[in-house]
């Protein structure tokens, strides 16, 4: 039979391949995470009628004479360059803005993905969309051990932050000093012990002629002022010891006509319980809680590998270590060559729709010369047995 026809199959075989995985890229090019694919060919064997010969004396050297025996699919790449973002609000929508896979657990198996259109399911846990569990790094109160083995990542949605007893707290602002001697200014301050008990300080400050008084449960002090400045002398001793708590009016001024004094701050607090929680660029869960704290709740891994394009494809937009992608490395977004993560965006199709439409039609134009080659060595078949009549 002749060679020609034999190539014209496998021209035919090798451009259906290139439209079924062009065919693919257009289908998905709305889903969220995907890469393209292309085809690489190249030629097969070719059979040799004539060998090489090397110079001589009297005569020169020969190339050799081949015949080709057709084209064979030599890969299917995939192009992992950026998609675009597409915002869509939602909190448990995350976006690579770089390099890196998120990294889940299907049952047994470690699979990664660039689709972050995760959810919450019912025992509070991240998940992809076909059920898969993102993993990640745990907080324990508050403090993440990053570079520990990933787990799944949940969300806590009854985690409490426990009470803090009041050590420290701050008052700022002006202190009329034009005030008539005599004068009282009264400011409550909010204090807690360590089971989360409030208690109400009332801090007193009277006018005196050198200055005020400052008087709270027991523990006074004086506040002099020069020019609307507290004196060096004064500023030494701004503290007022109300129980176990420190109170600083080092930031306390003296001008006149304004009175502007205020509490601005205690470090102590009641139990809190989760409200809600956000997502920062370097992959942390940041949980809000009802007494005002935040605190890290856990962090998305990522996964990088050496050869991305030698990951296998396993459908649901995730992928699985081969022999020839090298090893997951985990980090952290933002190290160890990884991307940042952006909250409330997923990462669209990577697809150019004007290039992967030109691929149909170099395929289809392929495919129809291959079909040419092969009706046309039957013409030739078809003369050859017409010989004999």
């Amino acid at each position: 039979m002749l060679r020609s026809l034999y190539s014209g199959i496998s021209g035919l075989r090798s451009h259906q391949t290139m439209l079924d995985v062009t065919g693919n890229n257009i289908a998905n090019v709305n889903t969220a995470g995907y890469k393209a694919s292309a085809v690489q060919f190249q030629d097969t064997l070719s059979q040799l009628t004539q060998g090489a010969t090397a110079p001589a004396a009297n005569a020169g050297g020969r190339n050799p004479a081949q015949v080709g025996l057709g084209v064979q699919v030599a890969g299917i790449s995939t192009n992992f360059t950026q998609g675009s973002a597409q915002a869509t609000g939602r909190g448990t929508d995350m976006m690579i803005n770089g390099e890196g896979f998120f990294v889940t657990r299907q049952g047994a198996q470690v699979q990664y993905t660039r689709a972050g259109a995760f959810d919450i399911d019912a025992s509070g846990r991240l998940v992809t969309s076909d059920g898969a569990l993102v993993q990640g790094w745990k907080a324990t109160d508050g403090v993440i051990a990053d570079g520990g083995i990933p787990i799944d990542l949940t969300i806590p949605t009854d985690a409490i932050v426990p009470a803090a007893a009041t050590n420290r707290a701050t008052m700022a602002g002006n202190l009329p000093n034009d005030a008539a001697t005599g004068t009282k200014l009264t400011r409550d301050l909010e204090m807690f012990d360590a089971e989360g008990g409030s208690t109400t300080v009332p801090v007193t400050f009277t006018k005196t002629e050198a200055g005020w008084d400052v008087a709270a449960n027991g523990a006074e002090t004086v506040l002099a002022f020069d020019g609307g400045k507290m004196t060096p002398a004064t500023a030494a001793g701004a503290v007022l010891t109300v129980g176990t708590a420190t109170v600083d009016l080092s930031a306390i001024t003296g001008f006149a006509e304004v009175d502007t004094l205020a509490v601005t701050g205690q470090d102590g607090r009641s139990a809190g319980t989760l409200l809600s929680w956000s997502m920062g660029g370097d992959g942390t869960l940041v949980g809000s809680f009802s007494n005002g704290a935040k605190q890290s709740l856990g962090r998305i891994v990522l996964a990088s590998f050496t050869n991305p394009g030698g990951l296998e494809k396993v459908g649901g937009s995730s992928y699985v270590a081969t022999a020839n992608s090298g090893d997951a490395v985990i980090g952290g977004p933002g190290v160890a060559g990884n991307g940042s993560v952006v909250a409330g965006s997923v990462e669209m199709s990577n697809v150019d729709l004007s290039q992967e439409f030109t691929n149909l039609i170099v395929a289809q134009r392929g495919f129809q010369a291959n079909a040419r080659i092969i009706t046309t060595s039957d013409e030739v078949l078809q003369e050859l047995t017409n010989l004999k009549r």
